[in-house]
């Protein structure tokens, strides 16, 4: 059934615990480029969504993403991409694939589905009452107003803070009836340590960083 939408066993253990409230955040991040013909996307991943972050980079610093395609773009509503499947010839069985395991949802109400905003794609209320996240597809908001119908139902777990301009021509391209694009937009991923004050003045994301410990 397609997808709708779109380290140590003790750093593990942390990590499953999430950030209480105004919990001190870490000196350092890991921040992501993911590269396309249209240009690069950077991204940060929210603490307050420490399953989807440690899970999304590990997958990134892998490989796993590299040669996959954005499969699924809906102007006015979100890009797709994260299925391996999409790395073969096949187009009918995009949407379809992921690594074998979903992953508990870390929905959280500050969280909302804002341009740019990077969330876990998973199946539908009806097979998926929990609301389990698929373990690698996800989907970036391209609506500049925001998805808010979407907001409680998916996990958003981070934010495009470079290269946003790149989410609305991957939109606007020539697509099938089925939504995905008629040529591959092809993904590769690089994740870069930082230390966290040199992420805020780059990228101009203090807002987001204080956002998860209020």
């Amino acid at each position: 059934m397609k997808y709708k939408i779109i380290f140590s066993l003790f750093l593990l253990s942390l990590l499953s615990q999430g950030y209480a409230q105004n919990t001190p955040l870490p000196k350092h991040d890991e921040v992501i480029t993911i590269t396309t013909p249209l240009g690069d996307m950077v991204a940060i991943l929210f603490d307050a969504t420490p399953k989807h972050k440690a899970n999304f980079i590990k997958l990134a610093k892998e490989g796993y993403y590299n040669g996959t395609t954005f499969h699924r773009i809906i102007s006015d509503f979100m890009i797709q991409g994260g299925d391996p499947n999409s790395k073969d010839s096949i187009a009918d069985n995009d949407g379809m694939g992921g690594p074998g395991y979903t992953l508990p949802n870390e929905i959280n109400p500050k969280l909302k589905h804002e341009f740019g905003r990077i969330a876990a794609a998973r199946m539908g209320d009806g097979v998926n009452p929990n609301k389990e996240s698929s373990g690698s597809q996800f989907y970036i908001v391209q609506n500049h107003q925001g998805t808010p119908h979407l907001d409680n139902a998916y996990t958003v777990f981070g934010q495009i803070v470079s290269g946003i301009e790149v989410i609305d021509k991957i939109a606007a391209q020539s697509k099938n009836f089925r939504d995905r694009p008629e040529k591959n937009i092809v993904i590769t991923m690089k994740v870069k340590k930082m230390k966290r004050k040199k992420v805020e003045r780059k990228y101009h994301c203090k807002d987001l960083y204080l956002l998860q410990t209020q």
